[in-house]
């Protein structure tokens, strides 16, 4: 398993947009607040990437229900959940998709005919439930701890 450019800038937007949440904001905070709400723009510049490549990678995000946001002037973004409770797993499965070490594992792979007599797919499975355990077991906020 490789994670990619998009995986990797995902949570450091991520960890900038928890780490610069105006205090006393939640997660169930209103959109309709603009003071709750943190410009891309900002996070771009304070993380090094690119607004254009930051743009493809917030929409996957907001899809899959981590962040909420409003584009245009007065626009950004914020979480929809409190950093304990997004892991990194989320994250990473969001922006990279299946996180399987080999082909056979991934979730909609085509049944293997040599499943049955394969001597590797234990070991590829049990590496497939450490990698995906370490994954969940990390949290946004305990990357901001860090």
């Amino acid at each position: 398993m490789m994670v990619s450019t998009r995986g990797r800038y995902a949570l450091r937007i991520m960890i900038d947009l928890a780490e610069h949440a105006p205090s006393g904001a939640s997660s169930g905070a209103s959109l309709d607040a603009p003071e709750d709400r943190i410009p891309m723009k900002e996070a771009a510049k304070r993380q090094g990437i690119s607004l254009k490549y930051m743009e493809q990678i917030l929409p996957l995000l907001v899809k899959g229900g981590l962040l909420a946001g409003v584009q245009g002037k007065g626009g950004g973004y914020r979480l929809t959940k409190a950093p304990e409770e997004i892991t990194v797993g989320e994250i990473l499965r969001l922006t990279e998709g299946d996180l399987a070490p080999v082909s056979c594992l991934e979730e909609a792979a085509p049944a293997c005919e040599r499943a049955a007599d394969c001597r590797t797919r234990g070991f590829w499975q049990g590496l497939n439930c450490v990698i995906n355990d370490y994954l969940d077991s990390a949290t946004l906020a305990s990357l901001c701890a860090k």
